[in-house]
């Protein structure tokens, strides 16, 4: 007696090390710090996305810019509002305006606010499309039948632009698509989900039912009625379950299974539900069609699978329901 105090005594000192003592917050562990918890990578993604909208946005608040035709610009040119012309990869013909024409006409004063970081828009003020060729022609022609305007006092230059952004997104995008899309599709073959389109990842995955202590169903012997030589065949179960020490001590060996027989109704899943709530262990339920599929192979993945979560929580109860339909095709001939 005074021997199992003591032992009693050790087990509440470990736990009380372990950190199970109430007064400690539960081991110092704080709810989301654990090392359970695991980093979505959708956020990562998100904040790429997000950074690439601010830059986009940010970047076009710089200027505002209006459409215009050539014989627009040219009365624009005619009244000396126009400062400089640039033309930009041969067919983007880009207009700004003097500043003292931008503060003062008011024909122009939604093109006067920068927008983000204030002051006056720097340009370009107007724009509009037309071959380089084209343009260079028409206004030689324009500055000839307009002989007082000095040419020179619009500065017209020529450039070639590239799109960063753009050659940079057409590059990776693509890419980034595609290992987004393989990420997406490994998560879902090696995790478990719902749906049809996790069925389809999954398909090598156990169906099984599991019924544990986190569960609602509490089935227990007193909820089977009758079935009274069947409980006590099963009782030595439940006992080796409950205490397996005291049987291996002695040599004895868990039993492997136990084959429930009789016709459909009478309480063969019910009695094993019970031998797992009195047993107080996981219980996993599942019918023996589901290992029966169409592709060569599924049905092994299957019963891999199931056994594999059956020892991750051992000890266990598997229940296989039906299970004469596993082999039945090929055995009825010998």
């Amino acid at each position: 007696m005074v021997k199992q105090d003591k032992n009693q005594l050790n087990k509440l000192k470990e736990q009380f090390s372990k950190g199970n003592n109430p007064n400690n917050g539960g081991g110092g562990k704080k709810p989301g710090n654990g090392p359970g918890r695991k980093f979505n990578f959708y956020w990562i993604y998100a904040i790429i996305f997000l950074i690439f909208i601010a830059i986009q946005v940010f970047g076009s608040m710089g200027a505002t810019t209006e459409n215009t035709n050539f014989q627009e610009f040219t009365s624009m040119v005619k009244d000396g509002d126009v400062e400089k012309v640039v033309v930009i990869n041969e067919k983007d013909v880009q207009i700004y305006l003097t500043p003292k024409a931008l503060k003062n006409k008011a024909e122009y004063k939604d093109l006067r606010d920068r927008g983000f970081g204030g002051g006056l828009n720097p340009g370009p003020h107007y724009a509009f499309e037309m071959p380089q060729e084209i343009f260079h022609e028409n206004l030689n022609e324009f500055y000839k039948k307009n002989t007082s305007i000095d040419p020179d006092k619009v500065i017209v230059t020529y450039k070639t632009q590239k799109d960063y952004w753009g050659d940079i997104i057409a590059w990776t995008f693509p890419f980034i698509l595609m290992i987004a899309i393989w990420i997406f599709i490994m998560r879902r073959m090696s995790a478990g989900g719902s749906g049809a389109g996790a069925q389809i990842f999954n398909i090598g995955k156990s169906k099984a039912q599991l019924f544990d202590k986190n569960t609602n169903v509490k089935v227990t012997f007193k909820d089977v009625a009758g079935l009274e030589g069947a409980k006590e065949e099963v009782q030595e179960i439940v006992s080796f379950l409950r205490d397996p020490d005291k049987y291996t001590s002695l040599g004895g060996k868990i039993p492997k299974g136990a084959l429930l027989v009789g016709p459909p109704g009478t309480g063969k899943t019910l009695l094993a539900k019970a031998v797992a709530g009195e047993a107080k262990v996981p219980f996993f339920s599942l019918s023996g069609s589901d290992f029966v599929e169409m592709f060569v192979g599924v049905g092994a993945s299957r019963v891999r699978d199931l056994f594999k979560q059956a020892k991750e929580k051992s000890p266990a109860i598997i229940f296989i329901d039906e299970i004469d339909a596993i082999g039945r095709a090929r055995g009825k001939n010998t």
